[in-house]
């Protein structure tokens, strides 16, 4: 080989090995932004940390916290306790048990909530579900597209929840924002979905999204008077007195009449909410279920829901990535704190 030939094979195969190391460092754009070429993957876990009094603790660091994947201990790799973006999902149950004050009080709350206690930057879908899931408005930040969503609701027919919740995932899944979440609003039980509580949790669980319920039982408290009792017979050291009179003694053998104390009674329903089957889609998600028996505690309870998102921890940690199907189990604690950490319980790897 001549020196110029020497020189050309160099330049080649300096050009080749730029080329090789541009691929390498640049990341084709599709590809996911939390997993690493060498198949790795960042698990991202969000944390909610309340005292025994159920108070969020604030001011907590990475290190204050552990966290481990079928029982063995992670090195948590990611941190933060900034209020990030939200990508937010809503589901609300038209269905026809829902007419009257419950459908006005959840389009009340709701507008609350999107308006004034979510962060503006928040991206947000709202569906409606009767005897079928529909899409009302797609992702948007615009309030005001979401405030006439909610105006169009008009509550009739069954609840295909489950429909829903298992069309809105994927959606869920594809908000621009890491931190995901879908709310569902509801009054009753499944009557007209075709999937499964159980596909719809396997669904939850492949994804990272918290989901939190609102359940409205149908049933109400009253409190009423209790019937006219008579006092114990025995002596009555003090006859009651009368005004503008004498004290009179009771006539003999007949004791007083008064009436009884109030009483709490709880007028049941024929279709109480489900709040097992809810409990079920939102509790290995790091999410909540709260069951309210007014239409109007609505409003606290979006407003619970609205205060958490913006007072959470994120964590993540480098898991090995194994697609083998299986369910791995995820645990946080805080080091030495008797306080109580809600997170997601683990994930599928499909």
């Amino acid at each position: 080989m001549t020196r110029l030939d020497r020189i050309r094979f160099g330049v080649v195969a300096a050009a080749l090995l730029s080329v090789t190391l541009a691929g390498a460092q640049q990341p084709p754009a599709n590809q996911n932004p939390f997993r690493f070429k060498s198949g790795v993957e960042l698990i991202n876990v969000t944390a909610t940390v309340s005292d025994a009094a159920g108070r969020f603790v604030p001011g907590l660091t990475k290190d204050d916290f552990l966290v481990y994947e079928d029982d063995q201990l992670q090195t948590v790799t990611h941190f933060s306790a900034d209020r990030v973006p939200v990508s937010l999902g809503i589901a609300i149950d038209a269905s026809g048990s829902m007419a009257g004050d419950k459908i006005r009080e959840a389009q009340t709350a709701l507008g609350r909530f999107v308006y004034d206690l979510l962060d503006q930057r928040d991206e947000i879908f709202i569906y409606r579900f009767s005897d079928s899931p529909q899409l009302l408005q797609g992702w948007t930040t615009d309030r005001q597209l979401l405030s006439r969503a909610l105006d169009r609701m008009s509550p009739n027919g069954g609840t295909a929840m489950y429909d829903t919740v298992l069309e809105a995932m994927p959606l869920v899944a594809s908000g621009r924002n890491q931190k995901k979440a879908l709310v569902i609003i509801s009054d009753g039980r499944d009557t007209s979905s075709h999937a499964t509580v159980v596909a719809v949790h396997q669904a939850i669980r492949e994804s990272e999204a918290l989901v939190y319920a609102v359940g409205i039982d149908c049933g109400r408290t009253t409190r009423a008077p209790r019937g006219p009792w008579r006092m114990q017979r025995g002596p009555i050291p003090i006859p009651f007195p009368f005004p503008g009179g004498r004290p009179r003694p009771f006539p003999p053998g007949r004791p007083p009449v008064v009436p009884g104390p109030p009483v709490s009674t709880w007028e049941g329903c024929t279709d109480p909410v489900d709040a097992v089957s809810l409990r079920d889609l939102t509790d290995d998600s790091g999410g909540r279920t709260e069951i309210i028996r007014e239409a109007r505690d609505l409003n606290p309870a979006t407003a619970g829901i609205a205060d958490e998102l913006s007072k959470q921890y994120y964590l993540g940690y480098a898991s090995a990535g194994k697609k083998d199907g299986r369910w791995h189990s995820i645990r946080v604690e805080v080091k030495g704190r008797p306080y109580r950490v809600r997170a997601r319980r683990g994930y599928t790897a499909s």
